[in-house]
């Protein structure tokens, strides 16, 4: 099994998927090992002074005011865990969960937090052993960190509350850490508010959607290309003369995609009714334009995300000169404006590819191609109500592309009087990437139908290798109708696992 070293440097964005997705092992590094035992010094150290420091000594947020006895810190650090466990509604993924503990365990060994090395072990431990714990979808205000999501997890470290097992089984945490032979922690001083106050959901859930959006955008280049050719479109309009002179990177990379996928196509280029076909729709001729300045929004993210994953984010924070000093890197606005930024360039994507699907149905707009590509339209509807589950996704990810960073509410007493709502916009761009591969797949399992049906003309290689994969993985071709939603769901499994990118590479080689 594969394992993943953290180290006092951050990880890596592979890092974080091998552990939430693949089930990574963790281990910690020696110099990680090091960075805690002496910033835990500092903090002992500070902890038996008579001056307040806040997050050792003192209360949190609006309750800071208050001097804590020694007596009491402990019970403090247990409070705060309990009292923030507070989220609400259906359970979080078991991978954004692994991914939040990970990432808060990353910024735990960077030495800044003060926690000892045995915390860090135990949630390192607990990750190994595949104990999930339950967190709920609402309670994250994306600043302080997203507290209630990263307290729930705490709770499990605490051998509280309520988690699942390697077997999916939801059972007492403490049942569950036994097993398993971890001992609860006792926190102490700091430990548990360090354990609270970070942006570790939301970039987690960032991640993972760069995950999957690098292949869908890879699969919408496909599908923009195999519905170039259902059309007899032209694909002249993806010279690489033409895209050099205006130099976005993306839509270079788009570009070239699809011109890879149309090499050797006999359908490309067609005169229709005898007059030669001079511009393509927006919808078709744009396509590099529209995905590519969505490939340029994913670079952004991805160094918004690796800055984020090489920082170490808490409050208060532990220096190296032995100072312990209020900050306020826990504001998750860098992470949240591109988890919105992104749900745009999703919505955007799904909106275009449903151009193309609708075109390719329409009779009056698809240069031959029969009525809804039905069979015998009339007696068979073809593939019209697809077109409208398509068409109600595209509206449902124009609803989630509102961004959630522009939305702010006051908390705790007015000390926390601007958030972030980060989690919340990581949360609908999880369901926009989802959805997204279902619109990609209706475009795929009409332009591959829309392919079989030119007939005399012969698809571009790497074309005919996504319609043997495709019907293969059950996305069914043309014919008479039938009960359409497996076919729709196969089709969404080939995209979503990668399969459609992968049998356009057997071909073409690595796309961009």
């Amino acid at each position: 099994m594969h394992t993943v070293v953290v180290g006092t440097a951050g990880v890596t964005a592979a890092d974080v998927v091998a552990v939430a997705r693949r089930d990574a092992r963790i281990e910690l590094s020696a110099d990680a090992v090091a960075a805690l035992t002496a910033a835990r010094e500092i903090v002992d150290a500070l902890a038996a002074k008579p001056e307040p420091v806040y997050g050792v000594s003192t209360g949190f947020g609006a309750l800071a005011t208050r001097h804590i006895s020694p007596e009491l810190r402990a019970q403090l650090q247990r409070n705060i865990v309990r009292s923030h466990a507070a989220g609400m509604g259906p359970r979080v993924e078991r991978e954004v969960v692994r991914a939040l503990m990970f990432l808060r365990l990353k910024t735990v060994c960077s030495g800044h937090t003060g926690v000892r090395p045995e915390v860090a072990q135990t949630m390192a431990d607990v990750l190994n052993a595949g104990i999930t714990p339950v967190v709920h979808e609402y309670g994250s205000l994306g600043c302080s960190g997203d507290l209630a999501p990263l307290s729930h997890c705490a709770l499990t470290l605490m051998g509280e509350g309520d988690a699942e097992g390697p077997d999916g089984v939801v059972r007492p945490a403490g049942e569950l850490l036994a097993e398993h032979g971890i001992a609860p922690v006792e926190l102490r001083e700091k430990e548990g508010l360090a354990l609270l106050n970070g942006t570790d959901g939301m970039l987690g859930m960032l991640v993972m959607a760069l995950d999957d959006l690098d292949n869908l955008y890879k699969a919408a280049d496909v599908t923009a290309a195999l519905s170039l050719e259902a059309l007899l479109g032209t694909d002249k309009v993806l010279a690489p003369e033409l895209h050099a002179i205006r130099p976005h990177p993306g839509q270079a990379a788009s570009a070239a995609n699809m011109l890879a996928v149309l090499q050797g196509s006999e359908l490309t280029g067609h005169h229709q009714d005898d007059a030669p076909r001079v511009q393509d729709a927006y919808s078709v001729r744009c396509a590099p334009q529209v995905a590519g300045a969505g490939r340029d929004t994913m670079a952004h993210a991805r160094l918004v995300a690796e800055r984020e994953l090489a920082a170490a984010v808490d409050n208060p924070v532990v220096l190296p000169d032995g100072r312990v000093e209020s900050n306020g890197n826990f504001h998750g606005a860098p992470v949240a404006y591109v988890l919105d930024f992104l749900a745009i360039a999703a919505a955007d994507l799904g909106s275009i590819a449903e151009r193309r699907t609708d075109r390719l149905l329409d009779k009056n707009r698809s240069h031959g191609l029969p009525p809804f590509l039905a069979d015998d339209a009339g007696v068979d509807s073809g593939l019209m109500i697809a077109q409208y589950t398509q068409a109600a996704l595209v509206s449902e990810l124009k609803r989630l592309a509102v961004p959630a960073s522009a939305d702010s509410i006051p908390s705790s007493a007015m000390q926390e009087d601007h958030v972030s709502m980060g989690w919340s916009a990581a949360r609908k761009l999880r369901t926009a990437v989802d959805n997204l591969a279902r619109i990609v797949a209706v475009e795929l399992y009409a332009a591959t139908r829309g392919v079989e049906l030119r007939e005399g003309l012969r698809a571009a290689p790497a074309s005919r290798a996504v319609i043997a994969a495709a019907r293969e993985a059950g996305v069914q071709g043309a014919g008479p109708d039938r009960f359409l939603a497996p076919d729709l769901a196969a089709a969404d499994a080939f995209v979503r696992s990668g399969a459609l990118v992968e049998a356009v590479e057997s071909v073409t080689g690595a796309l961009a």
